[in-house]
């Protein structure tokens, strides 16, 4: 078995996953002057009882590339899922492991998900200033700023509003 598989994780692997996950955020310097969100990062199990937790694995080694929470309106961890578009939060890539198609694997199948959910759209928000390499796959994924949907839950954190749009293709 060869290339990046995307699956949903499992339990046993949810400490791993909080590990990743904290890890490239810390790596992307996105939790400086954090408010408490390493913890939620952490806390995989809270996450994937509201919503699915994917990861990427390399398919030959089976070793844990990255992962993503993909959730719905109306659940614990949506910010900005409308009705019919879903959301994903969270998209980590292990740092070792950048550059090599996790993050577009897990977006696409965060958009292949929705599409089968019938949604016409999917929403993210990133934080203002976030890493080129995130906002050139955002962009290669179709994604679109919607300025009107920036938000800031706590001040100095300012969430900018990203949107792909299903219907197109």
């Amino acid at each position: 078995m060869t290339g990046t598989l995307i699956r949903v994780a499992t339990p046993d692997e949810f400490a791993a996953v909080a590990r990743l996950t904290v890890a490239a955020y810390e790596a992307d310097g996105q939790l400086k002057g954090e408010h408490g969100y390493q913890a939620v990062l952490a806390d995989v199990a809270t996450r994937a009882a509201s919503g699915e937790v994917l990861v990427a694995v390399d398919g030959a080694t089976g070793a844990l590339l990255g992962t993503v929470t993909f959730v719905l309106p109306g659940t614990p961890y949506a910010e900005q899922a409308r009705p019919g578009e879903a959301e994903f939060r969270m998209l980590a890539v292990d740092p070792a492991a950048q550059g090599r198609g996790a993050g577009v694997a897990l977006v696409r199948a965060c958009l292949d998900r929705a599409r089968g959910l019938g949604c016409t759209a999917v929403v993210i928000c990133v934080r203002d200033g976030f890493a080129d390499a995130a906002r050139r796959l955002y962009a290669r994924t179709g994604f679109r700023r919607v300025p009107e949907r920036d938000w800031s839950p706590l001040p100095g954190v300012d969430l900018l509003a990203l949107r792909r749009d299903l219907t197109d293709a």
